[in-house]
């Protein structure tokens, strides 16, 4: 009998909605716990009682310039108890015009706290993010009063409240919070930092955008329901190689890409630590007519996906504060649902905590196709940083969404009793900490 090299496994069908039976860690579920509705309310309203935080604005009073200011102070009054660890800057930038939404050079700026890795072998980086400008119905429109409080304040104090919470624990790898301007005006500052870190070789991992978080009831169809939010990912990505789409066709993986499994990640991870929150994976890499930061990352080949509220209000977005035929229209604060606000910031926390807390992906990770057999093999080498204690092998079948099954070993290979033309694979490692890695779709293994 062949020899079938795992421990154990766990089954899980995430695919419905039941939670996951690895156990919760303590330390992330503290953090998760700490994470206050409260004070992400006092962000947005503090964020929104500047006239306009417009790209173009330049009013150091009461605009983007002091909000800018605002945001950069606390940052750095998070850092005081980081031991060192956290650093915080106005990173500024100018944004060539560009004849549509620059109309000439502009100065602008993206505010950034970043938490060192206490490992000094990791170089990983994983960066959160929303965007800090606002916009009126003219995009142009730099003057009028423009509060922004959902979109995308929300996203703002969402990564505000993350480094407030996470700025006094230790994590192996960086992280990085950034609150991006430009965003309104075609992603300026998502592409000037992306174009740095792609320039500088820096090893970025993952990016957690977050883009209107905060509103829980639609307009037209008035659903209600803060139970449910969104990831958008893409799906063949963007930066994809000609190598890259042979071995995507000839394994069928199209839904496989590292930002599928990004979301993927999310979903376990964030059904797994927020109660009462189920995360629906949205196949597109965002909305119809609509964009967001991520994709500004995913254009240089990183990957990046976009968390978004699961019923959009569109009184409240893009619109000029007034009341028209009874209708109150603008982003106000006393429209957006906290508590919801919460459970979103504590599902990007438990997976960017639990990314931060894992070793490197697995390497090389190869499944064996040389011959015809019921059994998968799959082979993989041992992570370039971190220390492990394992690996998770996932299975999921060729219609699921979500993997079904984890099969746990010490080993760099296992041979199981699946047919490789029935189901799909995937590796991630397990670290010492028991932060699991992202998963990594294996390669074909043809000679």
């Amino acid at each position: 009998m062949r020899k079938i090299l795992f421990t154990f496994f766990i089954f899980s069908t995430l695919q419905v909605g039941a939670q996951t039976l690895v156990n919760r860690d303590p330390f992330i579920s503290g953090m998760v716990q700490e994470v206050s509705a409260d004070s992400l309310e006092a962000y947005v309203r503090k964020l929104a009682s500047f006239n306009s935080r417009h790209t173009l604005n330049r009013d150091a009073e009461n605009g983007m310039l002091a909000a800018q200011a605002w945001v950069l102070g606390k940052f750095e009054s998070f850092a005081t108890q980081s031991g060192g660890r956290m650093t915080a800057i106005i990173d500024e930038f100018t944004i060539p015009a560009d004849g549509r939404r620059i109309q000439e050079d502009s100065p602008a700026a993206n505010v950034m706290a970043t938490l060192k890795g206490t490992d000094p072998n990791d170089d990983r980086i994983f960066i959160v993010s929303g965007h800090m400008d606002s916009r009126n119905k003219d995009v142009m429109d730099a003057d009028n009063p423009a509060p922004g409080a959902n979109d995308d304040g929300s996203g703002t104090a969402l990564v505000i409240e993350l480094a407030r919470v996470m700025a006094s624990r230790e994590f192996p790898a960086t992280i990085i919070f950034v609150a991006f301007t430009g965003e309104e005006q075609g992603l300026k500052g998502a592409t000037y930092l992306s174009d740095k870190i792609k320039e500088e070789g820096k090893n970025l991992i993952a990016v957690l955008n977050n883009d209107i978080v905060g509103n829980s009831e639609s307009s037209g169809t008035l659903i209600k329901d803060n139970l449910k939010m969104r990831i958008f990912s893409e799906t063949i990505p963007v930066a994809e190689t000609e190598r890259m789409a042979a071995i995507r066709r000839y394994s069928g993986s199209d839904n496989d890409s590292p930002s599928r499994q990004l979301a993927r990640y999310i979903k376990e991870t964030g059904e797994r630590y927020v109660d009462q929150m189920e995360v629906k994976l949205i196949y597109r890499p965002d909305r119809f007519l609509r964009g967001g930061d991520q994709t500004a990352f995913a254009r240089n080949g990183f990957t990046a996906v976009r968390m978004s509220e699961m019923n959009e209000n569109f009184y409240y977005q893009h619109e000029n504060v007034r009341v028209e035929d009874g209708i109150q229209y603008g982003d106000l604060p006393e429209f957006m649902d906290f508590e919801y606000l919460r459970k979103i910031s504590a599902v990007n926390l438990s997976s960017l905590a639990n990314l931060a807390l894992s070793a490197g992906i697995p390497e090389e990770v190869r499944i064996d196709v040389r011959g015809l057999s019921n059994f998968s093999k799959l082979v993989w080498q041992a992570p370039k940083t971190g220390k492990v204690k394992g690996y998770y092998v996932l299975m999921r079948e060729t219609s699921s969404p979500m993997w079904e099954k984890k099969f746990f070993t010490t080993e760099t290979e296992i041979s199981l009793p699946y047919s490789k033309d029935n189901y799909f694979f995937a590796v991630q490692s397990v670290s010492e900490l028991g932060g699991e890695s992202l998963a990594v779709f294996p390669s074909p293994l043809t000679r």
